[in-house]
């Protein structure tokens, strides 16, 4: 068998797991792949490298893959992703004066209480002329829309009565130690580097505003998925079995160890292992506590480019970079998710597939068997905070109900 190299772009974040945890298993190389791993520090680098045609494809923020087709930013490129490489792993980290006014010290707050005691300060902050800073990773990230999203529902008026700017995810913790921001929305491990330095405490989970919310996904270059099909469906192949790997209590140490390995993550293998794990140190010396699915890979097809995942993406970025709705840029938007090349990958194995390509988002509010095209798949509560729900049968109409 003929070994075809793929060059993987990187950020040292735990849910870049599977492509390091697919070549370090061996999953790679039983499908024929040699993958080299090259990491960055910020996303934009990530980005440039796979558009100038340094890597062959990215870990990146899924956001960011949509803004690209559409030119948000720079010239448009269309990129293609046909594999998500995980759910929400994100959570907002305060400063600890911060923090003691939103939420009881060693708990994770309710979105909708903390939300409200946020609001007060904010206008407090408001009127004293210096208004709230919170740092996020990127414009086009899920951590800005999932922040934004919460604020906004709980009546902060993110750029009015707060403001956002962007930090690379190895500097947040410094940022916020440095008194440079006043709250971080980050990835692990940066947020337990802020706790372990005492310099911030974890307020919320990103799976508490959405319960099932993408993050980071696998994203190519379009033209990429066309010249290299097979190739880019036997990597596939290799992340599934990299994801199976990754979510069994057997293997959380072995992986913690490799993941903080110094071209990896260098970063501390218990600090990996607690998120691998869904225990989280919410602030310096308190006792670790237990938040399920804190990140969330493999099970219930979390691994599936859903469409509607795309475009409720789209309608935050028509939110918040204040576009005007357009159909056109909608369905392009849609189209950036390739369920298509993740079926043909797997069609005959033994891994479940959906029935359908779309779903109503944060319709689900206990455990429900879903239509299958093979196997059998029971989803989970994905709720959103507030309790809506995203149709992706009327863009236009939820965006008017966000009004």
């Amino acid at each position: 068998m003929t070994t075809q190299e793929f060059r993987i772009g990187f950020l040292p974040l735990v849910d870049a797991c599977l492509p390091i945890l697919a070549q370090e298993h061996g999953f790679a190389e039983a499908e024929g792949l040699s993958l080299k791993l090259v990491r960055d520090m910020s996303w934009a680098t990530v980005l440039d490298r796979l558009l100038y045609g340094h890597t062959d494809a990215a870990h990146l923020v899924a956001p960011l893959a949509i803004a690209t087709t559409l030119g948000r930013g720079r010239p448009a490129r269309p990129l293609a992703v046909p594999f998500v490489l995980g759910l929400n792993g994100n959570a907002i980290t305060m400063r600890p004066d911060l923090a003691a006014r939103v939420a009881a010290s060693g708990k994770l707050g309710d979105p909708s209480l903390a939300g409200a005691s946020l609001a007060q300060v904010a206008r407090e902050r408001l009127a004293a002329g210096k208004r709230l800073r919170f740092g996020v990773v990127h414009r086009y990230s899920s951590h800005n829309y999932m922040l934004r999203y919460w604020l906004a529902g709980c009546g902060i008026q993110p750029d009015r009565d707060v403001e956002i700017t962007t930090i690379a995810p190895p500097f947040c913790a410094d940022a916020l130690e440095d008194g440079e921001v006043d709250a971080i929305c980050v990835g692990e491990p940066w947020n337990s580097v802020a706790v372990e330095r005492g310099a911030g405490e974890i307020v919320l989970a990103t799976a508490q505003i959405w319960r099932r919310g993408v993050e980071k996904v696998l994203a190519l270059r379009e033209p990429v998925i066309d010249e290299r099909r097979e190739a880019v469906e036997a990597l596939i192949r290799a992340l599934v079995r990299a994801g199976a790997h990754f979510v069994d209590p057997a293997n959380w140490q072995m992986n913690a160890r490799i993941l903080a390995r110094p071209e990896y993550l260098d970063g501390h293998e218990d600090l990996i292992l607690r998120a691998i794990s869904d225990r989280i140190l919410l602030r310096q010396h308190g006792e670790v506590v237990r938040y399920s699915d804190f990140m969330f890979q493999y099970r219930e097809a979390a691994n599936f480019p859903w469409v509607s995942q795309a475009e409720w993406l789209y309608t935050q970025m028509v939110r918040w970079d204040g576009l005007k709705f357009d159909p056109a840029d909608a369905a392009r938007a849609a189209r950036v998710f390739r369920p298509d090349v993740y079926r043909n990958a797997l069609i005959g194995s033994g891994e479940p597939l959906p029935g359908a390509s779309s779903k109503v988002e944060g319709s689900l509010h206990q455990r429900t068997a879903v239509t299958a095209q093979q196997g059998s798949i029971t989803l989970e509560q994905n709720r959103f905070f507030d309790g809506r729900t995203f149709d992706p049968a009327n863009l236009s109409a939820y965006l008017a109900s966000l009004d």
